[in-house]
């Protein structure tokens, strides 16, 4: 693995610590419900989600009991499938990478992105109302999510619905397994109305897990005893496929119980990190379901994180761009990005970087702060000079270069006939780039073209 990668799981560890911290939170199946974050913390997830029908084909891969269904990529197709299937009572599902599907609403109102339909020409019909459109959720916001396909299932009649996930939790310091008899429901609410009801199984990853252990799950659950064994089985299936694709949670809500059994239905989030040996899950990214600026960051080979303040960071190592986050906030700024080229970056790479940055139109100055140890200091001031350029950047830039190679960079920069402020030292650039952002932000708000000139 890349060091930058090692680096970004050490830097998603620390801010997801100072997220919950600051958010009072101790996690969600801590015994607390996640608080919503201020919106300079508010970032980016990085783990990797499939859609539902294709967490259905690896959960079926694993011998695990799911629908009937196929994906559609039209009406028309989606009227063959339903043709295909042979029942005339089946479930149209919109395939977008959001939570409320069930209760959101698409382009051209049709509500909902999960409806029963009884014929293939209704699948049809319903098909065409989702296809090609934005659904709107809780989840998606004001922003939406195109859905591109449907995937059409046989409706099951379950008699009774629980719930069940395995996930990795801070507080155990690796799987636990967590299930309710309360399923097909929010389960935030269950945790914070009724905690009692959710149960907490921790796995030794080094033992594995061990029937006796999906047994007791099973029985806390409310499982029926003639199904005790059926939903431990399961339960071991699904904890197998958790490690064998390196994910980071697996969902199943509802599990169902019916008359042929249990069945299941899944939602399955990757570990980024784990895409050099997950390549056969990874290519099967929907890149229309994520942030662009995701795309563009893999793409470059850059650990970027988008926030939703208006300075931006580029930075090299996690632990410069944590403090380096620190300082801007602790002047009064807010940090509109993490931003790690790491420590073998290009003068490509840094203008690539600087084309994520300036692709946030809330960024009203750039904050460049280098130490240089592997990555070169006269590298990164050609990437800036470069990138300031080619880009024709006309926000305010300050850069401040520490360590190898530092009086090169310098001199590269003080000869370019380019508006970039060099500063030693930190704090000071700090402030600096803290003030330069709000008068660029006044300016805008007056309507006033502004220009900055350097001193003599």
């Amino acid at each position: 693995m890349k060091k930058a990668s090692g680096r970004l799981v050490w830097f998603k560890a620390l801010l997801l610590l100072c997220l919950q911290v600051l958010g009072g939170s101790s996690g969600l199946f801590g015994g607390h419900v996640p608080q919503p974050q201020p919106p300079h913390l508010q970032q980016q997830q990085r783990n990797l989600s499939l859609h539902e029908y294709m967490s259905i084909g690896l959960l079926k891969e694993a011998g695990i009991s799911v629908p009937a269904g196929m994906v559609a990529s039209s009406s028309e197709e989606a009227y063959a499938v339903a043709k295909e299937i042979g029942s005339k009572d089946l479930v149209v599902k919109a395939q977008v990478l959001a939570g409320g599907r069930g209760k959101g609403t698409f382009e051209g109102g049709l509500k909902g992105g999960v409806r029963i339909v009884y014929s293939p020409e209704e699948a049809r019909d319903i098909s065409s109302q989702m296809i090609g459109r934005k659904l709107y959720t809780k989840q998606t916001g004001e922003a939406g999510r195109i859905c591109n396909q449907v995937f059409i299932c046989e409706r099951r009649y379950p008699r009774r619905e629980y719930y069940f996930a395995i996930t990795m939790e801070r507080s155990y310091q690796g799987p636990v397994l967590i299930g309710s008899s309360q399923g097909g429901v929010n389960i935030e609410d269950v945790a914070a109305e009724n905690p009692d009801a959710i149960v907490k199984e921790p796995i030794d990853i080094v033992e594995g897990i061990k029937m006796e252990q999906a047994v007791k799950v099973a029985q806390k659950m409310g499982f029926p005893p003639a199904l005790i064994n059926e939903a431990a089985e399961n339960m071991i299936k699904l904890y197998n496929l958790f490690i064998k694709y390196d994910a980071s949670m697996v969902e199943i809500n509802p599990m169902v119980e019916d008359s042929s059994g249990i069945g299941t239905e899944a939602s399955i989030n990757f570990d980024s990190n784990a895409a050099y040996r997950q390549k056969m899950v990874f290519d099967m990214q929907d890149w229309t379901q994520e942030d662009p600026r995701d795309r563009q960051a893999a793409k470059a080979d850059l650990n970027y994180i988008g926030l939703d303040g208006t300075i931006g960071c580029l930075v090299n190592g996690a632990g410069l761009a944590m403090a380096t986050m620190d300082i801007i906030k602790l002047h009064g700024g807010t940090p509109a990005n993490f931003l790690d080229v790491g420590g073998g970056a290009t003068a490509h790479q840094v203008t690539e970087a600087f084309k994520l940055i300036t692709s946030d139109r809330k960024v009203q100055a750039i904050l460049v702060n280098i130490f240089g140890g592997i990555m070169r200091c006269d590298v990164i001031a050609q990437g800036i000079i470069m990138a300031v350029r080619d880009l024709d950047l006309k926000i305010p830039i300050v850069v401040r270069l520490q360590g190898t190679r530092v009086d090169d960079a310098k001199a590269l920069i003080a000869a370019s006939p380019l508006k970039i402020l060099a500063c030693d030292d930190l704090d000071e650039a700090a402030k600096m780039v803290v003030k330069l952002s709000e008068i660029v932000s006044l300016a805008k708000e007056a309507q006033v073209d502004i220009t900055f000139q350097l001193p003599i």
